[in-house]
């Protein structure tokens, strides 16, 4: 029976984790919670302890404290999901690799890091290798036809064709579900819908103390994450989110001790920025840009919905931008590289720079409509002129990725696609 038939979608991060095991004696799945972790951990396992069990977690943690390596006592690879619930079983790990050798022994989830005062001792260097996993992606909701592959265009296969039925309707209800496996998979759209706003009233009712144990102010928490949504795929600064709150807001430190929290519980997720080598000397903006795990959390704190997008195309183009960062974060996490972004003192910018660990480079701008194609793909052309090649190279590709439905290759040699053609 395949994996379908058991209920799970096949995820991009399946190929990354078999690799991973290959070669590193354990793997660490970090993401945020709902995003699918455990059930793409399970897949790989061959046995595996739940931490928040609520009959055996308590005392799993006890255990932890005693003699954490009767936990990994199992069938390997022995998944120890939630690990972060007890830190000290980081060290465990790596001490028992040290001790028993091997690749592909353990698998560990977790949807927050812990605080620096509790970082396990040892990073996990040259043991535990690291995969970032979000919700779902086009490609794997199987809302993108896949026929535009960016491993290769990163050979150079340019000459792209393709016509996707993704109208702008289906893309802001794809937006506003967003990619959590159990809305991917839920038919009635209300309840699809529905998700996304319980996941924030789940954060702030429960979530924010167990985050790492401190009590936090949930009304500082709420408007936090509400202004970091309506800044979404900006460069907004800590001051401009503070000033953005409403009645008295907390310090900037304050505000800096929140956003930590929220990105090591992986609700947020900036974009940092791009430092290529260019042939004159231009200041380069060094500011993050700012974005959640999923735009559909940004939806949900706006209190917006597919129809009120449907009016306000400024806001819906920073969340779909917002969506297009999710989506090549994951395709790029499979091939081997990493997404930022670039912005210099002239405002000239890339929304998008595709990295690979090899040193090849794409240059992509984010165009919800088709009216703005023609000015992306001129300032992606200057921006590339701008750089100095002989350093850094050549880019592999220029791309402009919209919420049209036709994929081509312009006489100028840009790619334009729709995002739901993209693929790995």
């Amino acid at each position: 029976m395949s994996s379908i038939e058991h209920g799970y979608l096949p995820r991009v991060a399946d190929k990354v984790l078999a690799r991973k095991l290959k070669s590193s004696g354990a793997v660490q799945i970090k993401g945020p919670k709902w995003c699918g972790k455990t059930a793409t951990a399970e897949q790989a396992a061959a046995s595996s302890i739940y931490m928040q069990d609520p009959d055996n977690g308590p005392s799993y943690i006890q255990l932890a404290d005693s003699k954490p390596s009767l936990l990994l006592k199992g069938d390997e690879p022995r998944l120890i999901d939630e690990w972060q619930m007890a830190p000290q079983l980081w060290d465990a790990v790596r001490f028992a690799i040290d001790r028993g050798k091997g690749r592909g022994r353990f698998i560990l989830t977790g949807s927050a890091t812990p605080r620096a005062s509790e970082m396990p001792a040892h990073s996990g260097v040259g043991r535990i290798a690291r995969i970032n996993m979000r919700p779902m992606s086009l490609f794997e909701s199987r809302e993108s036809t896949g026929s535009v592959s960016l491993a290769s265009l990163f050979d150079g296969n340019t000459d792209v064709a393709d016509m996707v039925d993704f109208d702008i309707e289906r893309i802001v209800y794809s937006l506003c579900r967003g990619g959590w496996p159990e809305a991917v998979t839920e038919p009635n759209h209300g309840i699809a819908l529905s998700m996304a706003p319980d996941y924030i009233s789940e954060l702030l009712d429960s979530d924010i103390d167990e985050i790492d144990g401190l009590r936090r102010n949930k009304t500082w928490m709420a408007q936090i994450i509400r202004s970091y949504a309506r800044n979404i795929s900006t460069e907004a600064s800590l001051a401009t989110i503070a000033a953005d709150m409403q009645g008295e807001p907390p310090s900037r430190n304050t505000v800096s001790e929140y956003v930590d929290a929220l990105t090591r519980s992986c609700v947020f997720e900036d974009l940092e920025a791009w430092a290529p080598r260019l042939r004159s000397k231009t200041a380069v903006r060094t500011s993050p840009t700012r974005h959640f795990c999923d735009p559909s959390l940004a939806v949900a704190a706006l209190g917006a919905t597919p129809q009120k997008l449907l009016e306000d195309f400024e806001t819906f183009g920073l969340l779909f931008e917002s969506m297009c960062i999710r989506d090549l974060r994951t395709y790029m996490d499979l091939l081997g590289g990493k997404v930022y972004h670039y912005r210099d003192k002239t405002d000239l910018e890339a929304d998008a720079v595709l990295v690979l660990d090899d040193g090849r480079y794409a240059l992509v701008e984010v165009k919800l409509g088709s009216k703005p194609i023609d000015t992306a793909a001129a300032n992606l052309k200057k921006l590339a002129s701008k750089i100095d090649a002989t350093h850094q190279g050549e880019a592999s590709f220029l791309l402009v990725l919209t919420g049209t439905a036709t994929a081509y290759r312009r006489e100028d040699g840009v790619v334009v696609a729709p995002l739901a053609s993209l693929a790995p």
